[in-house]
């Protein structure tokens, strides 16, 4: 387990987490949605789950309605469109907050993040403002992927690390538990992005709230029903954000050195 914990301007919030809401954002997931479910229910088997449905064209949507109808702790938000990754989950987080949630857990809907590990990032969170389920540390690993793509999520992450300073291992991570209070602190408004670029805009803002996060590792494992929903686009968007977040953070960091250097001379 590794810690990222600059010093928090004001006293953490560390209220044991007792209501728990697991975002499952989903898009053409309907084989895949029965078993993490299923997963999700025998792992913890006292917190809620949202599904975010993004009108699946597969009929995703359905069968969460029918798991909701069979599982009263099951619920399900119908979206008009296909708004993307971070728009669901953000539509997710507004809705736990509204609802008196004490923990909003990010969780893909393929199987790739272990549900299993959802009881020690919860436990983890008691003592961090948000957890992340990360492959990239010690302990952690993926199983079935090509090695061009995990030199692309390396290599992301690295880039990422390098710019913005981040001492976060795997900054791209889907696998999350976010305290509440952490979302309220570093807000909901503001926030466009999607994808990859998504989880590092969180994994920023709340690093710059002087918040903590700690990386649990996990074995990630690639999806075996189902298409990716990687693209292009979701690269291209990650690659022009970051580089526009660490292009400013370096140069405040200049001038912040120009500044006192300046202030030691005069």
């Amino acid at each position: 387990m590794k810690s990222s914990s600059p010093r928090p301007a004001t006293a953490p919030d560390r209220r044991p987490l007792e209501h728990v809401l697991v975002l499952v954002p989903t898009y053409n997931e309907h084989e895949n949605l029965p078993l993490i479910v299923q997963r999700l229910r025998s792992s913890v088997p006292d917190a809620d789950i949202m599904v975010l449905d993004d009108n699946s064209p597969d009929g995703t949507g359905k069968i969460a309605d029918e798991l909701a109808a069979a599982d009263s702790r099951v619920r399900v938000m119908h979206r008009e469109d296909k708004e993307g990754l971070g728009k669901a989950y953000l539509a997710g987080f507004a809705w736990g907050l509204e609802h008196g949630y004490d923990a909003l857990v990010e969780i893909d809907a393929d199987g790739s993040h272990p549900p299993e590990v959802l009881p020690d990032m919860l436990a983890a969170a008691a003592d961090a403002d948000l957890v992340i389920g990360s492959r990239w540390v010690p302990g952690g690993k993926v199983v079935n992927w090509p090695l061009q793509r995990e030199l692309l999520s390396r290599g992301a992450n690295l880039y990422t690390r390098a710019l913005l300073g981040m001492p976060v291992g795997d900054a791209t991570a889907g696998y999350r538990v976010y305290r509440a209070s952490t979302v309220r602190t570093i807000g909901l408004q503001g926030i466009a992005s999607q994808g990859y670029c998504f989880q590092v805009d969180l994994t920023w803002q709340t690093l710059r709230a002087g918040l903590s996060i700690v990386e649990v590792p996990i074995t990630f494992v690639e999806r075996e029903i189902g298409d990716s929903k990687m693209s292009r686009d979701i690269m291209l968007e990650s690659l022009t954000k970051i580089s526009g977040w660490g292009i400013q953070h370096r140069w405040g960091q200049l001038r912040s050195l120009a500044g006192r250097a300046g202030g030691r001379s005069s």
